[in-house]
């Protein structure tokens, strides 16, 4: 049965009296430091968000979930809940111990008694909960490269809650949504489950939902491994912030959820629901993927599972709420406004638009019309999809020694200097290594630390508006496309290969390093016993033998120019 505000909450924190005593109890302890996922888990254990756990699962709970959907007492759980250690901690930990975890900056949370220690059979997890083992599959690859080898079970005494400095207000644990929720008179609320920013089409359909149950909506976007730094998860608040202004004031509440997605399709849509739940709602409505160029796409996140295409229905009555579905709503043009898809009259002309087009129009600086988006949001998106000439660049060249890589950057970086308009830094090879890495060597493991100290600074530049220019020699594919993805998420990121050739390189040895390399008295030197791997697409190849340095660096400004980013 259907009921509001949800079953008993397992709040996993200890009394005022008590955290004083399990804080000096803890200097005894040994530690784990949390990642930024199970900070996120610990943070909706403690705060009663995964009622009715009370602590990391124990293997008898993680077999019976994978197999059955469902705790060893029988209760419906879809999803494991678990620590997982590496090896190497797992072997100095013992049953009955009592562990402090920690988050990255030292801070104890919670007090874990360790009821159990085991390794992970990562294949059979994956198939159980995957209903795959390739690593295509973001949560397989995830389980494989990102998760330790074992788990280590057992219950909580929390200190406190993670410390969130932003959106203070936002974000409320479930116990006091329920209160609010009370206060309010609301004893019908959905749930609404989305990622992405609301436009109209959304706002009428949890509105036309809520006044088809009579009911209240907890719009309640998943915001876990998140950081303060990060422009996307701040343009998104203040969209839902914006779109919360344009529902009817007694009908809405805006709450953030600390969620980190485990890519579980419909296993974790489920789960989604028994959180809801536990929030004090009685239904759950959710959509995920994005908009197609006249419709919306309502698809579960990275493949179902093992063919459960009903699961949440299977489940719906034990767990205690109710999903409603995500009606497509169209914008009908003759009416000026938004429908059903399945009230349209055939040959009733509508009008949607695509992610794409959406995208293209902000980044170029088009015009977005009310009838799609309140101006409100689409001013704040703007400011995250900076228009071409307006976005940070990183320009990342990358080739042998003596290929003439900081000789083009730097005429590039007066060139860009001329123009004004953005700042501009050079990220030099030898710079770097006197200035950044002064400690590191040669050897693979270093290279790789400092080509991607290099992609760090970078991003920081290109996530503030400004060009970065980069000039290492970058040999491996692997750091190279770790820099690419990392600056991506902030700007544009242009990859030009120096691919001047071997011998041509050898004959402008200025340093004589070649043949030091050649005679054995340098070990490891790249082209010579070492591999340069070489970019198998970059934006720009460029060959010095072949252009002095001023031609060189007016393609990298052609290319710029062409494709929108300087003017």
């Amino acid at each position: 049965m259907i009921t509001p505000y949800g079953g008993v909450l397992c709040e996993l924190l200890a009394q005022e009296g008590r955290v004083a005593d399990l804080k000096m109890e803890s200097l005894s302890f040994d530690s784990i430091d949390l990642s930024s996922r199970q900070i996120c888990d610990l943070e909706l254990l403690l705060n009663g968000g995964f009622s009715p756990l009370q602590g990391f699962m124990t293997q008898e709970d993680y077999e019976s979930v994978l197999d059955q959907n469902r705790l060893k007492n029988g209760m419906v759980w879809p999803l494991p809940i678990t620590l997982d250690i590496s090896e190497e901690k797992a072997k100095s930990i013992s049953i009955h111990d009592r562990i402090s975890l920690r988050d990255q900056e030292g801070c104890l949370l919670a007090i874990l008694s360790v009821e159990e220690i085991w390794e992970i059979d990562k294949k059979r997890e994956a198939q159980e909960l995957f209903g795959t083992i390739d690593e295509a599959h973001r949560g397989v690859k995830s389980l494989y490269q990102k998760t330790n080898t074992h788990y280590i079970g057992g219950k909580l005494e929390g200190i406190q809650l993670p410390v969130h400095y932003d959106y203070k207000m936002l974000r409320l644990p479930p116990a006091e949504v329920r209160i609010k929720f009370k206060q309010l008179g609301w004893r019908r609320v959905v749930a609404f489950q989305t990622n992405t920013p609301l436009h109209r089409a959304e706002q009428e359909m949890t509105l036309n939902a809520i006044k088809s149950l009579d009911a209240n909506l907890l719009l309640h976007p998943a915001v876990g491994l998140t950081k303060p730094a990060d422009k996307d998860f701040h343009a998104r608040i203040r969209c839902f912030i914006e779109i919360e202004k344009k529902y009817p004031s007694n009908r809405i509440m805006l709450s953030l959820l600390p969620f980190a997605t485990k890519n579980g399709g419909q296993k974790e849509d489920l789960l989604q629901g028994i959180i809801r739940r536990n929030y004090g709602c009685c239904y759950y409505m959710s959509i995920s993927g994005g908009r197609k160029s006249d419709s919306f796409s309502f698809v579960q996140s990275d493949n179902s599972n093992n063919n459960l295409s009903e699961l949440f229905d299977q489940y719906e009555n034990e767990v205690g709420i109710k999903k409603i579905p995500a009606k497509e709503m169209l914008y009908v043009e003759d009416k000026a406004q938004y429908l059903p898809i399945e009230e349209i009259v055939q040959g009733e002309k509508t009008r949607q638009v695509s992610d794409k087009e959406l995208r293209r129009r902000l980044v170029e600086g088009l015009q977005i019309s009310e009838w799609f988006s309140p101006s409100e949001v689409i001013r704040e998106l703007r400011e995250l999809y900076r228009s071409k000439d307006k976005q940070g660049i990183t320009i990342f060249f990358t080739g042998l020694s003596g290929a003439g890589k900081s000789t083009i950057a730097n005429v590039l970086l007066v060139k860009l200097l001329e123009m004004r308009g953005r700042p501009v830094t050079l990220l030099d090879g030898d710079i770097v290594r006197k200035n950044l890495s002064s400690e590191l060597g040669f050897s693979k493991g270093h290279r790789d630390i400092n080509v991607k100290r290099i992609g760090f600074v970078a991003s920081e530049i290109t996530k503030n508006g400004g060009i970065a220019i980069c000039a290492p020699i970058a040999p491996y594919k692997n750091t190279r496309e770790y820099n690419r993805a990392l600056i991506s998420r902030y700007g544009k990121y242009v990859e030009v290969h120096v691919s001047t050739p071997l011998e041509v390189c050898e004959k402008r040895d200025r340093k004589g390093l070649y043949a030091k390399a050649k005679a054995g008295l340098i070990k490891g030197f790249t082209g010579i016993d070492d591999p340069y791997e070489l970019p198998e697409s970059p934006e720009l190849k460029l060959d010095t033998s072949a252009l002095s340095p001023e031609e060189a660096a007016q393609e990298v400004l052609l290319y710029l120019e062409n494709n929108g980013y300087i003017k």
